[in-house]
């Protein structure tokens, strides 16, 4: 039985290891941010240095969910001005599908998505993944719903939050991506 129970403590010593190796200096900028990919994989937001990025967490059974064809045409629109639009679907609110290729099945079918979409993740709360709880903290709180904006900076520094409410073309929108494009990095 202690022979059990040692075993046991040394396999938790060892999963929460790298935890605690992976513990140092908070972030500083969204270009330190690594998040799954819909697809497998990552995404390391440091190959988007300099660029603008809009993070919006999304859903696809929701009110909301007629954004993403708004959010398609800024990706298209803006994209070689330099702006990276990143969907990273949640279902923090239980409006997404559990199933990363189902979620991705959705996307193309009903919007033609072609921006870089994360796995399903957390997005608020104690769970919420790295990136969103740096986005939370540096743009103003964390997401109420889906479809959260976070506009980041080419310097990956500056971000500002905007409410689900506020559409992707709207002109308060419009006007902060043109804003963010407009400065260098």
């Amino acid at each position: 039985m202690a022979d059990a129970c040692r075993r046991a403590m040394l396999g938790r010593a060892i999963l929460a290891a790298p935890l605690l190796m992976a513990a140092g200096p908070a972030p500083t900028t969204a270009w330190s941010f690594r998040v799954p990919s819909l697809e497998g994989g990552e995404h390391d937001l440091s190959a988007w240095r300099g660029r603008v990025l809009l993070v919006v967490n999304t859903a696809s059974f929701c009110g909301y969910t007629p954004q993403y064809a708004a959010l398609q045409r800024l990706h298209e629109r803006f994209q070689a001005r330099g702006l990276t639009v990143l969907g990273v679907p949640s279902n923090d609110f239980n409006q997404e599908s559990a199933d990363n290729r189902q979620i991705r099945e959705f996307c193309d079918a009903q919007f033609g998505i072609d921006f870089p979409m994360a796995a399903l993740s957390h997005v608020r709360g104690p769970q919420a993944i790295p990136l969103f709880r740096w986005l939370a903290a540096q743009g103003g709180g964390e997401p109420r719903w889906n479809f959260h904006k976070y506009l980041v900076g080419r310097d990956g520094r500056s971000v500002r939050g905007f409410a689900t409410g506020v559409e992707p073309e709207s002109i308060e929108m419009l006007r902060a991506i043109q804003a963010a494009l407009s400065v260098s990095s």
